[in-house]
């Protein structure tokens, strides 16, 4: 219970511890107190310094800096001197810079004095201060560098700052200028005051005054309106010549000038209009063609293409394009072959003009663009336009080879123009529109490609890539341009002139361009040519399937070659599948990038292939026996079945609509009908749901003017109207889904868009407007290729609308119906247009649709089909009718068999005694379809079948021993001459009394078909 003597000792060394800690602590606060004070010592000294020196500074200039100092009032230049030489030794941008605005109009005003004691000239004349004052005059120049990096040149009075510190470096950089040395005794102290210019120009090289100038220009220039004016200009000019001139034309010197001076965007297009000095300075001095020299060597161009981004090595590329066209009168002549034409075709191989870097928005601005369009157009008119006479080819008999002068020719300049394209990317389509319109180079083109043998020598190509695989050689991107142009034009042309007048290229070009590149793609993947892994990648294959699946649209819209036109024979689909089940890359890519080249037969195949496979992922579908597993059973009433299936089904999941749906149907009485649904009452079901839904008397749904569906813009009015034409979506791609034919014919821009393709960068609307509304299409035609003064026309942005009774106004754009229709204007207009109707007005009920029928049908498998194939999947083949196989695969009830007096009658019916019109009826008759399966009568759900039938449907109570065995045996009960043929389309089913006559069996069946009320006739 009484502490220990070790516990004592312990606490007593515990204290002395402590207290010997407290101690050290105590002397290391003392320390870092006298560390602190000393720092703030030091650091209020040398504040009180600093503002001693400012204070010095303004006693002698003030604060005022928009003011020419007075020179008489100021000290003698040595005594400003030695206060400045303080100054900058302190020089802080954010407290100084006003200072360094008036210390540099006073230097500008010094210097422009002939007094030697106000000349700032005369400290650089006093030996002891020369040294002091070449540094401080380095100092001072850099600073103004500094400061002409951080002004705005579009702020007016950054800009007077900008011209000021210019001036600046002028002055320092050479004597020319020096007032007092105009007197003629100190003219022997030239030389000796050149060199020390030379010195401060030196000092200023190795600082990064050719970035700051350069910087300088492209904020000044790169813009709508230039910010900085012509004496500025030639001021920068004359700055980036002087240390040139002063180091005997150094190369690196040059080299600086080429990286930052000559690779500023549009640079000479502004020497011309605001600076013509600065541009008779480049003539004198030569400097044209010592830069040519320069990148004519190798090493030199690595060095200047290293160093440049592409964007700004092509913008170096257009000012010695437009230097050129300026001397070719002078010294281009004797420069254009070899070191011109070198230059840009070793310009052409630089590989970093394969990047795609984009310039600074402000560089793209209206005066560069087009100065980079005349620079371009100026190529267009000279070495492209004529090449098709100059290489002689007369459309049949001359052959060039690939890698001949005349095509490598060809193929550099279309190199320098897919370069340009590439790297300036946002005036592609002004460079691309050039080519198309305003010349025949896409037409030189053709005609080269024409000229290098069968299919547009295409084994040559492929032989080539089989080689390289890159595709930055000059023969691949001369193909690329060609695609590119073509591209944008196709996507262009309206079909009157794509059709009818057929320029640049003909219809039979249009069929040789499509087989050229289709059979190119196909070789491309299947030869591996091209990186399966990323296509898209290859800027040769990307052209080339752009352009392939615009051609694909148009001929689906309106055909120009024949549908075997883009098979390719050796596609074998079930090889095909069996590699896609495989997981292989190849497969994949052909079906994702060129479905096509198989029949539509054959991708129709691959599509229900495709179902029957999700089928048994989604356990809906047993894969050993085939049997459906786990059905969905929804009772409905005859009387309601819209709204009785919505009920069900809307809101059912994706996976549960995929599987199987049984249908009981109830009569008036609330009881069942009798029969048991084996898909027969559902394909009922679903066929007369879709037939209320599409009826336009409901208003989610209209019809063209060519009796094509698509949605109603005013089905706002039907109450929950999204979500029923979602539900519609859903029945629709459940029809598809199950292989239903189902007759509703749809308008072919919403088709194109259940498909998706309205996301394409290429889609037009405008081509479109056709499938909705043929006179308006013709109106906005005539709108676009309107002689005179559209105006005349007195039309605005906006469209009247006819609602309920009143007049709605819709806008195109914002204020549109304050906007009139110009010249200019016009095809904006149209466009917009065509957009409002096709998707602005339909949008919501577009995208409800879509929603709900692609909860069935995936995209990626929609992308197997075109338009018209798309619609040929909903509602059938739109063939003639195969009687012979419709008979092969037909089945027989009540004692009906293919030898019976009866069946023999009506097959001998169809074929001579009925017209093509009517067999459609007969097939609507009796599968609720005028038009056969997509594969053909064997793939028809159920089978196509006929039953004997000796009584009204309602007293028909299905077949029995004797009604079979009459049948079989033709025995006569009555001749039923007072019935007429029926049909239960739910079952595909023909029920067809027993005649003795074959013309009551014709006369009665021709009735039925006409009279188009199927199982509700009898």
């Amino acid at each position: 219970m009484f502490p220990s003597n070790e516990s004592k000792r312990g606490a007593f060394l515990e204290h002395v511890r402590e207290a010997r800690e407290e101690r050290m602590a105590e002397r290391l606060r003392d320390v870092a107190a006298v560390k602190i004070q000393a720092h703030i010592r030091g650091w209020l000294v040398r504040e009180s310094e600093k503002k001693k020196i400012r204070n010095e500074f303004d006693e002698i200039f003030g604060l005022e800096s928009t003011l020419l100092p007075d020179l008489k009032n100021i000290p003698h230049a040595t005594i400003v001197f030695k206060k400045a030489v303080r100054l900058f030794k302190i020089f802080e941008r954010d407290k100084d810079c006003k200072r360094l605005e008036i210390y540099t109009r006073y230097l500008l005003s010094s210097m422009d004095s002939d007094d030697l004691k106000i000349s700032y000239v005369c400290c650089a004349m006093n030996k002891a201060l020369t040294l002091q004052w070449i540094q401080h005059i380095k100092e001072v120049a850099v600073r103004a560098c500094e400061e002409l990096e951080f002004l705005h040149v579009e702020v007016a009075s950054e800009n007077r700052l900008v011209s000021l510190y210019l001036h600046l470096l002028l002055i320092f950089s050479a004597t020319t200028t020096w007032r007092l040395l105009q007197q003629e005794h100190l003219q022997p102290l030239r030389p000796a005051l050149n060199k020390l210019t030379q010195n401060i120009m030196a000092e200023l090289v190795t600082k990064g005054i050719y970035h700051t100038l350069q910087q300088v220009l492209i904020k000044g220039l790169c813009r709508g309106k230039p910010a900085i004016r012509g004496p500025a200009i030639t001021t920068i000019i004359t700055l980036s010549l002087r240390p040139f001139l002063a180091s005997e034309q150094s190369h690196n010197i040059l080299s600086l000038m080429a990286i930052h001076i000559f690779s500023v965007p549009a640079l000479i297009h502004h020497l011309v209009t605001l600076a013509p000095d600065g541009l008779r300075m480049f003539h004198s001095h030569k400097i044209f063609e010592k830069i040519l020299e320069f990148v004519y060597e190798e090493q030199n161009l690595r060095i200047v293409f290293n160093t440049l981004e592409g964007c700004y090595a092509l913008c170096l590329l257009a000012n010695l394009v437009h230097l050129a066209y300026l001397e070719r009168e002078t010294s281009l002549p004797e420069l254009a072959f070899p070191t011109f034409s070198a230059s840009v075709a070793a310009v052409n191989k630089s590989s970093n003009l394969n990047k795609t870097e984009s310039l600074p928005p402000s560089a793209l601005s209206v005066r560069p663009k087009s100065f980079f369009k005349k620079a371009l157009e100026g190529t267009w008119s000279n070495p492209m336009s004529s090449d098709a006479s100059s290489l002689g080819y007369n459309g049949s008999k001359t052959v060039l080879k690939l890698g001949s002068p005349e095509v490598t020719k060809v193929c550099h300049i279309c190199s320098l123009y897919y370069m340009t394209t590439s790297t300036l990317s946002q005036l592609k389509m002004d460079i691309l529109t050039g080519i198309c319109h305003r010349s025949d180079v896409l037409r030189s083109l053709w005609v080269v490609l024409l000229s290098l043998g069968p299919n547009c020598g295409l084994k040559t190509f492929l032989n080539l890539l089989s080689v390289t695989t890159k595709t930055s050689a000059p023969e691949f991107q001369f193909l690329i341009l060609f695609f590119d142009a073509t591209t944008h034009l196709v996507s262009v042309l309206d079909d009157m002139e794509m059709y009818e007048q057929q320029k640049p290229c003909t219809i039979e070009d249009y069929k040789i361009l499509s087989n050229f590149l289709n059979h190119l793609t196909y070789k491309m993947l299947k030869n591996n040519l091209v990186d399966i892994r990323n296509v898209g990648g290859c800027p040769l294959f990307s052209s080339a399937h752009t352009l392939l699946k615009l051609l694909l649209k148009r001929n689906a819209r309106r055909p120009f070659v024949a549908d075997n036109h883009w098979y390719i024979s050796e596609m074998n689909v079930l090889g095909l599948m069996g590699e896609l089940e495989k997981g292989k890359k190849l497969a994949q890519v052909l079906i994702q990038k060129i479905p096509h080249i198989l029949s539509h037969e054959d991708r129709v195949l691959l599509f229900r292939n495709f179902i029957t496979k999700e089928k048994i992922s989604l356990g809906v579908l047993d894969n050993s026996s085939g049997t459906t597993i786990n059905p969905t059973i929804i009772a409905v009433r005859r009387e309601a079945l819209v709204e009785d299936g919505y009920r069900q089904l809307a809101s059912l999941s994706p996976t549960a609509l995929k599987g199987v749906i049984r249908v009981r149907f109830i009569n008036q009485q609330g009881l069942d009908e009798a029969g048991i649904d084996q898909d027969g009452v559902f394909k009922e079901f679903l066929e007369e749901t879709l037939k209320k839904v599409f009826d336009p008397s409901l208003n989610l749904f209209r019809l063209t003017n060519e009796e094509r569906l698509f949605p109603s813009p005013t089905s706002s009015l039907t109450e929950d109207h999204l979500q029923l034409l979602e539900f519609t979506g859903k029945m629709l791609g459940k029809a598809v889904y199950e292989g239903i034919l189902v007759d509703c014919p749809f308008a072919s821009f919403f088709l194109s868009q259940l498909i998706g393709e309205q996301h394409s960068a290429l889609y037009s609307f405008i081509d479109e407007l056709p499938s909705l509304d043929s006179e308006l299409y013709k109106n906005l035609t005539y709108v676009k290729h309107y002689e005179g003064d559209v105006s005349d026309l007195d039309l605005t942005f906006s469209y009247d609308e006819d609602y309920l009774g009143q007049v709605k106004t819709h806008e195109l754009r914002p204020g549109g119906r304050g906007i009139c229709l110009t010249n200019e204007n016009k095809i904006l207009y149209i466009h917009l247009m065509a957009h409002f109707k096709l998707h602005t007005q339909i949008k919501d009920q577009t995208r409800a649709f879509v929603k709900g029928f692609r909860a069935l049908v995936q995209q990626d498998w929609l992308s197997l089909f075109s338009v018209p194939e798309l619609q040929r999947l909903i509602s059938g083949d739109n063939v003639e009718l195969d009687l012979q196989d419709l008979r092969q695969h037909t089945h027989y009830y009540g004692g009906f068999h293919d030898k019976h007096r009866v069946i023999c009658w009506l097959w001998d019916i169809l074929k001579n005694d009925f017209s093509e019109h009517e067999k459609r009826l007969f097939l609507k008759f009796v599968t609720s379809c005028s038009k056969p399966p997509l594969l053909g009568f064997s793939n028809l759900e159920p089978p196509f079948s006929i039953r004997c039938v000796e009584v009204t449907d309602d007293e028909d109570t299905g077949d029995t021993i004797g009604s079979v065995l009459r049948g079989f045996f033709a025995i006569r009960k009555k001749d039923p001459v007072n019935r007429l043929p029926t049909s239960s389309t739910c079952f595909n089913l023909l029920k067809l009394p027993n005649y003795q006559k074959r013309s009551n069996l014709k006369e009665k069946l021709r009735y039925a078909i006409h009279s188009n009320t199927g199982f509700e006739l009898s």
